[in-house]
């Protein structure tokens, strides 16, 4: 999400710039890049137990939080000057662009993942494939019934297009509902939701899953979402301040080490890795929001890197599996280790952050600027 909103005046046609967030950014962008290690890292993991940033599967979560946040900050003293029609046309030009590009690439490579671990990629027809490309670029789930990878994903051109699923469904939820909420009631949402994820995190053990469209991952997508995302929301409402020193440092300390945590417990123990994930969620990634909305950056260095890093954060998230798709297969073809493929992890790492760069730079923000100039009104 956008934490540069733009509200325009009442009695001219002149962009007003709102302040954002500049530690905000960078904590989305630092929480992006975690994700892209933990990709990466997947091709060589035997299971779960074992996985390195074992816990990075969580930045979904930060990020749901992080758009509640956002999306009070932006749109919540702008209903009076704003129509639903306007307010969605906005999200779905700041969402949809990367949604587009992200099904382009993950369909231009599709064929090149090919291996054991894709089972079905070799035998699907091409239109049968830019079919799926078409629904992916609407966001439309596919079923398990209807899988042409073999991982049962509702997006199997670019997997992590399920949290935008959620995404749209938040904001969905957010215009038609829960705008109109008092604190009161956005407070008792928060509190049945923190529960529903207590309830997930100590009977599963974690909070992975939700890209499957069938009612178990459903189950966990909704559970994921609503919590965080509207905490966010509770959180910007609640507008409590203070002067925090060295926010960025802290906050980006604590977002690396509740995501480069390894799994606890066992197999056995599950439910020690679920209080784990319960705590982190209903109360570290707030407090770390917190911590970043109310820290100022000093220097020239710092706010340079998180505009680079809140910049590339969206394009790194929606490009980085269709690329690590094709790595995921080579490996499980040659089954080499982590060791033997560091050269390899580093271009990986080096790479796709320099693509994500360039496409934001080249292609999301143009496109999401002409977007804005054709279909956006003057008002709100």
């Amino acid at each position: 999400l956008s934490l540069r909103p733009k509200l325009k005046g009442m009695n001219n046609n002149e962009y007003v710039t709102k302040p954002h967030y500049e530690i905000l950014d960078g904590l989305r962008g630092l929480a992006a890049v975690v994700v892209l290690v933990f990709h990466i890292y997947e091709a060589y993991a035997v299971e779960k137990y074992t996985q390195m940033i074992n816990h990075g599967y969580m930045a979904v979560d930060f990020f749901f939080v992080l758009s509640g946040f956002v999306i009070g900050y932006a749109y919540d003293e702008r209903w009076g000057k704003m129509t639903l029609g306007n307010f969605f046309k906005r999200r779905i030009i700041r969402l949809h662009p990367m949604v587009v590009f992200g099904m382009v690439l993950g369909a231009a490579l599709f064929y090149f993942g090919a291996s054991t671990v894709f089972p079905l990629v070799a035998g699907t027809p091409v239109w049968t494939m830019l079919a799926y490309m078409l629904l992916g670029m609407l966001l439309i789930p596919t079923p398990p019934s209807a899988d042409i990878r073999g991982w049962q994903e509702m997006h199997t051109l670019d997997a992590p297009c399920w949290s935008l699923f959620f995404e749209y469904i938040a904001n969905i939820l957010y215009a038609l509902f829960i705008r109109r909420f008092s604190i009161v009631a956005l407070s008792a949402l928060v509190f049945v939701s923190a529960c529903a994820t207590v309830y997930l995190t100590l009977s599963a053990g974690d909070v992975i899953g939700g890209w499957t469209f069938n009612a178990p991952h459903l189950q966990v997508g909704f559970i994921r979402l609503i919590y965080p995302f509207f905490a966010g929301l509770l959180l910007y409402r609640l507008k409590k301040t203070a002067h925090i020193k060295h926010a960025f440092l802290w906050s980006s300390l604590l977002l690396l080490f509740v995501l480069f945590m390894p799994r606890i417990g066992d197999s056995k123990h599950d439910w020690m890795n679920g209080i784990y994930e319960a705590a982190v969620i209903l109360a570290v990634f707030p407090l770390i929001v917190f911590l970043g909305a109310n820290g100022r950056l000093k220097g020239t260095f710092a706010p340079k890197l998180c505009r680079f890093l809140g910049g590339i954060s969206y394009p790194l998230y929606l490009i980085n599996y269709p690329i690590l798709y094709v790595h995921n297969g080579w490996i499980s073809d040659t089954h080499y280790t982590a060791k033997e493929t560091w050269w390899l992890i580093i271009l990986l790492f080096v790479g796709i952050i320099a693509l994500s760069y360039a496409v934001q730079k080249l292609y999301d923000e143009p496109v999401r600027a002409w977007l804005g100039k054709r279909f956006t009104k003057k008002q709100g």
